[in-house]
């Protein structure tokens, strides 16, 4: 087929390789404008425009598609079909109605759970065991679409957001392929979404990240691991604002009567270890703000903590 991809971060890239690799001729490339990237905010393009460029396929990058002027550009490459893929804005309804099969969308959820901008995270956050991939209608209402194929992707107790994209993002690719595979020899089958059943996953703030230490321990554990590599969980410590990038459950009892965020161990070889709702977590790898991420061994060198020091806003 002849395909329009519109996608942006690393999550497309494995998608937009797919199609080409399985012969597919990609006459366009619509990803979100060159932005300020890194610590050092210099303006870079995005992983999906660096992959069309070395494989000569054109690109554009407006900072909205309006119809004029881009309907003229998008209709000149001649696309059969139109596959999305966190392109990251909302598509305008000039777009839906064109081309001949339609705009497809590959989203990181098994709908209708999750709709909206941060599926992933929210499924770390929540704990969830299992999430996947829906090939879906792209249509005026969020990700309301009729799904056309899934895929499951279990999640590790300990996977972080990061980890489980990597592995969403191949098993998107793949299904696309078969899906457009399927749809070239004509009409497949195309499942409604139970609306009653449709959860959101709406988009991460800053704010997300303060730790509430009187929350269970698994509660704590999934909201570092689904903040992760942004916006992060944080708590203050005794000597400023502590980032946290790695955690895992601890082992240890915690005494009667222990106020939560209390530090019950912290040394090199212990680790540090704190107490929440009803057991403790252990600190793996910690940032203090504005330094590096370091385990926590090496962080207790430089930014030491004791037991009984006391994390949290209290």
């Amino acid at each position: 087929m002849r395909i329009a991809f519109f996608g942006t971060p690393a999550f497309a890239v494995p998608s937009l390789e797919a199609l080409i690799r399985a012969g597919h001729t990609v006459t366009l490339v619509v990803t979100q404008p060159d932005r300020p990237r890194g610590r050092g905010q210099r303006v870079t393009p995005g992983p999906v425009k660096d992959v069309a460029l070395a494989h000569g396929i054109p690109v554009v990058q407006p900072e909205r598609l309006t119809r004029d002027p881009w309907e003229e550009t998008v209709r000149a490459s001649d696309a059969e079909l139109g596959v999305v893929a966190a392109y990251g804005k909302i598509l305008p309804e000039w777009l839906l109605a064109w081309p001949r099969f339609g705009l497809i969308n590959v989203h990181a959820s098994l709908l209708p759970r999750y709709r909206g901008a941060s599926p992933i995270h929210r499924a770390v956050m929540n704990g969830d065991a299992e999430t996947g991939v829906t090939i879906m209608r792209v249509v005026k209402a969020l990700d309301a679409g009729a799904m056309l194929a899934t895929v499951r992707v279990p999640i590790d107790p300990d996977e972080r957001t990061d980890e489980v994209e990597r592995s969403l993002a191949l098993a998107g690719a793949a299904v696309l392929v078969e899906t457009i595979d399927r749809l070239a020899h004509g009409p497949i089958a195309e499942v409604p979404q139970v609306d009653a059943e449709a959860t959101y996953a709406p988009r991460l703030t800053k704010d997300e990240g303060r730790v509430d230490w009187t929350r269970s321990a698994a509660a704590i554990h999934n909201q570092v691991r689904g903040l992760h590599p942004w916006p992060h969980a944080f708590s203050m410590g005794p000597r400023g604002r502590l980032i946290l990038h790695r955690t895992r459950i601890s082992p240890l009892l915690v005494p009667p009567g222990m106020p939560t965020g209390t530090v019950l161990r912290a040394s090199a070889a212990d680790g540090v270890h704190v107490a929440t709702g009803d057991g403790a977590v252990e600190l793996l790898d910690l940032q203090a703000e504005g330094g590096r991420v370091l385990p926590a061994r090496q962080f207790l060198a430089g930014h030491p903590l004791a037991p009984g020091d006391r994390l949290g806003d209290a």
